[in-house]
């Protein structure tokens, strides 16, 4: 059966590597709007009898990365297509994985129907906290993937005597498993939030265990910057060598970037979401999911 890697609206780049990588055809996915704003899909090669793997993030803009990946989905198999898999390198909707507030939506369980119109639906790290594993929710197979290794063997080559930090409880999965992995110390710190921007980090132990240290900050999501940014500033007050930040998902909402640069730290990520700092290549992640399937 023929495969087309196709590149949706915030992912080309990605899927070019992922073709290239598998010696497979690419083509990219015809997206814009009508004048009211209507999203409008085309493809622009024959896909009858095809396997077609959709390859897009859910950022910039997750509304309409969510319409035009559903859109394209039911394209591909009123045109005759095979097999459809979806590969969203960053999956939105999945922090709403319960009802906060009374009359919410959780709409990590709606998103999650809307996209099992796919045969198989792939991520990279989806916010698992209340639901334990993608096919709890999916009513087709679905696959999380995790980028624990390639970051991890990105900082052992480049900073091989750090300090890794989870900045939060929820972050100590891929901060502990990383160090771990590597033979390198961890610190799990803890948090209070009160908003999204009014966060208290609390450092346990010694602060002189800093002093003079390079440390590296990893978390899957940096959003708005602030969940790192409280830490880094207690941890100049210890005196520590260097701070980087090291996320897989690298959102940057509201100049967070930008704000994290103004600390003095390197702030780097995957390239899940096409960003400035999108260092880290998550292609031979997704090309040995897709060729193991």
């Amino acid at each position: 059966m023929k495969r087309i890697i196709v590149g949706g609206s915030n992912s080309k780049g990605l899927a070019k590597s992922i073709a290239r990588k598998l010696h497979t055809e690419y083509s990219e996915l015809y997206a814009d709007h009508f004048p009211d704003g209507e999203t409008r899909i085309r493809f622009k090669t024959e896909i009858k009898n095809a396997y077609v793997v959709l390859v897009n993030s859910f950022l910039p803009h997750p509304n309409e990365s969510m319409i035009e990946l559903i859109f394209t989905i039911h394209t591909a198999k009123e045109l005759g297509a095979k097999k459809v898999t979806v590969v969203a390198p960053y999956l939105a909707y999945m922090r709403q994985d319960k009802r906060f507030h009374e009359g919410e939506c959780i709409s990590s369980h709606v998103m999650a129907k809307l996209l099992s119109c796919a045969d198989h639906v792939i991520a990279i790290d989806p916010h698992l906290h209340r639901i334990k594993k993608l096919s709890d929710i999916f009513d087709t197979r679905a696959t999380s993937l995790t980028a624990d290794q390639i970051i991890a063997e990105y900082i052992h080559k480049t900073h091989p005597t750090a300090i890794i930090i989870g900045p939060d409880g929820e972050s100590s999965q891929w901060a502990k498993t990383i160090a771990e992995s590597i033979g390198q110390e961890s610190v799990i710190l803890s948090k209070k939030r009160w908003s999204a921007t009014k966060i208290h980090t609390i450092i346990h132990g010694d602060p002189a265990k800093f002093r003079g240290r390079d440390v590296v900050i990893v978390d899957d999501i940096v959003s708005t910057g602030h969940t790192m940014i409280e830490p880094i500033k207690q941890l100049k007050k210890f005196g520590v060598k260097r701070i980087s930040c090291i996320c897989v998902h690298g959102v940057f909402s509201f100049n967070a970037l930008q704000k994290l640069r103004k600390l003095g730290v390197q702030v780097l990520s995957t390239n899940t979401i096409e960003n400035p700092v999108a260092k880290i290549d998550v292609t031979p992640l997704i090309v040995d999911a897709l060729e193991n399937q």
